[in-house]
């Protein structure tokens, strides 16, 4: 159980690396070829499958990753992603095998994050926002008397406090209800 759906980096490598008591995550990538024309929507039915194949083969936790994006290689929309291998899985009636974590540069604000829960995130790793917030600090942007790890835990208790007060509002009182 998590006390917050937002994991920090250090918290993200620790999920990539579980194999104890039999517990397994598989990370996907989610980045499509921009030199293919198509290909964005032939990778998201890659995704899908691999998806569902990883659920097959045992694994409980499926990440879905934007990392390693360059010239030649985009990701698809996370928020698009998210929801196609969601309800993908809730088709196959697989969803409730697996829990899905994204691992991703697009949300900062906590609207992507509450959008991104609503269709189907158990987890998010928003690591850009944290590279953020290392480099302001470097640059002395942030209080000199704030660490990185206090920073970055600011970050994600307004974000956790910005998730529930939208919650309140709906009447909704956990994550797995609003999802």
């Amino acid at each position: 159980k998590l006390k917050t759906p937002i994991l920090d980096n250090e918290q993200m490598a620790k999920l990539k690396g579980i194999s104890e008591f039999n517990f397994r995550a598989k990370c996907i990538s989610i980045l499509f070829d921009t030199n293919k024309k198509g290909d964005m929507r032939d990778a998201l039915e890659r995704v899908k499958e691999k998806a569902s194949d990883a659920v097959e083969e045992g694994y409980e936790v499926i990440i879905l990753s934007t990392r390693g994006v360059d010239e030649n290689f985009a990701p698809i929309p996370t928020l698009l992603a998210t929801s196609a291998v969601h309800q993908h899985l809730i088709r196959e009636g697989k969803r409730t095998r697996c829990g899905l974590v994204i691992e991703s540069a697009e949300p900062r604000e906590i609207h992507h994050f509450a959008t991104l829960i609503g269709f189907g995130a158990n987890a998010i790793n928003p690591f850009l926002a944290f590279e953020t917030i290392e480099d302001m600090r470097s640059r002395n942007l942030i209080r000199e008397d704030l660490t990185q790890e206090e920073a970055v835990a600011n970050y994600i208790t307004a974000i956790g406090k910005g998730i529930f007060k939208i919650m309140s509002k709906m009447g909704i009182s956990t994550i797995r209800s609003y999802t």
